[in-house]
């Protein structure tokens, strides 16, 4: 961890406390872009301030509490570590960069197919020999459920034994604000189609937001997806054996 990281946690954390959190509020303003050289670890304190996303006058925050954690259920480790952080980074890759591109655009089609399932398994998928479970898999949007949730929840079960630790818990609390927030943008951009109504219960009912209600809504949501994609990160990378390599956070 940055030198000036820990001593701008330590700034911040009250007496009582030996659980730190640093906030940080946004603006409308556009901000510039870190240029700094620090560690990779700085990046995730980065990412609010170099965001163009910004709307509004709303604030946001991103919260990190670095409290020790040894990992656990090193029997599995190496084995989920190897199958599942793959998906995990490819997912942070994609949501940085491509992904990005298409929430300012505000195009709808391309944020609906990024977060898109797999097709449920047909009477074909049974006559193949893994089930279709290869081809499905591959339909699946980069940033979906089943291709980068899924893989954090159980990457972060793979720090557990007999029972769950308290990294594993805080590595489960990030994961489901993810899945929350990509369900919410899928529905944004299905409404952004037209193909759902707005408000009221199932959609029944209220007023139909506008285009630019929508697209307000769908930046936001990708605020706090990066949030919680690199507080996931921080308390994966917490304690993490030397002999695996940290997960990158996004920038």
């Amino acid at each position: 961890m940055p030198k000036i990281f820990a001593l701008f946690l330590a700034g911040l954390a009250v007496a009582s406390s030996f659980q730190p959190s640093t906030q940080f509020s946004c603006t409308s303003t556009l901000l510039a872009a870190a240029t700094s050289n620090y560690e990779t670890e700085q990046s995730r304190l980065d990412f609010l301030k170099t965001s163009s996303l910004m709307i509004g006058a709303g604030a946001c925050t991103l919260i990190a509490n670095p409290s020790p954690s040894l990992a656990r259920g090193r029997a599995t480790l190496d084995q989920s570590y190897d199958r599942y952080t793959p998906r995990i980074i490819a997912g942070g890759e994609f949501y940085g960069g491509s992904f990005r591109k298409l929430i300012e655009k505000g195009d709808w089609a391309g944020i609906k197919n990024a977060l898109a399932e797999p097709p449920k398994r047909s009477k074909e998928d049974k006559a193949k020999i893994d089930g279709g479970i290869a081809e499905r898999a591959a339909q699946a949007g980069q940033f979906s459920d089943a291709r980068v949730i899924v893989a954090s929840d159980l990457f972060a079960a793979a720090f557990s034994d007999n029972s769950v630790s308290p990294k594993t818990k805080k590595m489960k609390a990030q994961v489901e604000v993810l899945r929350e927030v990509v369900s919410e943008m899928l529905l944004t951009a299905r409404q952004g189609l037209g193909e759902v109504g707005g408000g009221g219960f199932f959609g029944i009912g209220g007023k139909k937001p506008s285009q630019a209600e929508l697209a307000k809504k769908i930046r936001e949501l990708y605020i706090k997806g990066g949030n919680a994609y690199n507080q996931y990160i921080f308390a994966a990378n917490e304690e993490l054996p030397l002999e695996f390599k940290k997960l990158p956070y996004l920038k």
